[in-house]
């Protein structure tokens, strides 16, 4: 009852073997560069890389059920190998599949849905380790600095993420659902400031940046236009899955998803 995890060295990777490795289950995580990868003691760490779909044969010997990302790379671009890893899969004896959708393209989701596999899908809205992203002006400075505070994210924490797939894996009942992630509130950015201040036990500021800094400070990052133009969208008029609350992760779990309260509590020590 081997379980493979791909993209296992993400922020819901890491979340998804967590999960497994918690309920007993043997874990197979899946990695470019084992030699960099660091996991808990109990986790096997293989080679593999999902653009070459034969340096990933051998990592699907004797799996029960596996964890798929539908992306690679920096820019979360379409996995365009996802046909030749399900055929695979499939051939290796995997009898359930998990997919985690990205925002551009649902190779892997298709893939899958056209398989012999036992299916579930997941669509997270915003993750709250995006605000990960502001450890070092939080830390420095004291201030946080982004573009739209009026829009509202359901944000969901990751480890919710993860501990929905382990779910998806490992109990009978999930197959052909797709299950819209969200976390229990939906948080401006001005929100999302105060929460973590009062988890750090000071102050920190929130200055609002016009659309064109934003864009001057994505483009220094190195993000190109049409992904420039995609935060825009997701972050300045946000789409209403984006903000709208729902109670799949209770529902699945048994218990009420985590805050971003409780996220901020989690990992206020790399805000210092």
């Amino acid at each position: 009852m081997t379980f493979l995890v791909t993209g296992a060295t993400g922020s819901v990777g890491r979340a998804v073997v967590a999960e497994l490795l918690r309920g007993g289950h043997p874990v197979r995580a899946l990695t470019r560069d084992p030699g960099k990868a660091r996991f808990p003691a109990g986790v096997e760490v293989v080679g593999g890389d999902l653009t070459r779909p034969e340096t990933v044969a051998p990592a699907l010997e004797g799996v029960t059920g596996v964890h798929f990302i539908g992306f690679h790379g920096e820019n979360y671009e379409p996995l365009e190998t996802a046909p030749e890893l399900v055929a695979l899969a499939e051939r290796a004896g995997v009898r359930r599949a998990c997919v985690l959708q990205g925002v551009q393209g649902d190779g892997m989701l298709r893939a899958v849905t056209d398989s012999g596999l036992e299916w579930t899908s997941l669509q997270p809205v915003e993750f709250m380790s995006n605000a990960l992203d502001w450890v070092v002006p939080v830390r420095d400075e004291g201030v946080v600095r982004e573009p739209f505070p009026s829009a509202l994210s359901a944000m969901v924490h990751e480890g919710d993420i993860g501990a929905v797939a382990a779910t998806a894996l490992t109990v009978p009942g999930h197959h052909k659902q797709h299950y819209i992630l969200t976390g229990p509130e939906a948080l401006t950015k001005p929100d999302k400031v105060r929460i973590l201040a009062e988890a750090l036990g000071r102050e920190i500021r929130y200055e609002e940046l016009s659309e064109q800094q934003a864009r001057e400070r994505w483009a220094a990052e190195g993000y190109d236009q049409e992904t420039i133009d995609f935060f825009v969208w997701v972050h300045g008029d946000p789409p209403e899955i984006g903000y709208t609350v729902l109670p799949t992760v209770e529902q699945v779990l048994g218990r009420p998803a985590r805050t971003f309260a409780d996220w901020s509590r989690e990992h206020a020590g790399a805000f210092r």
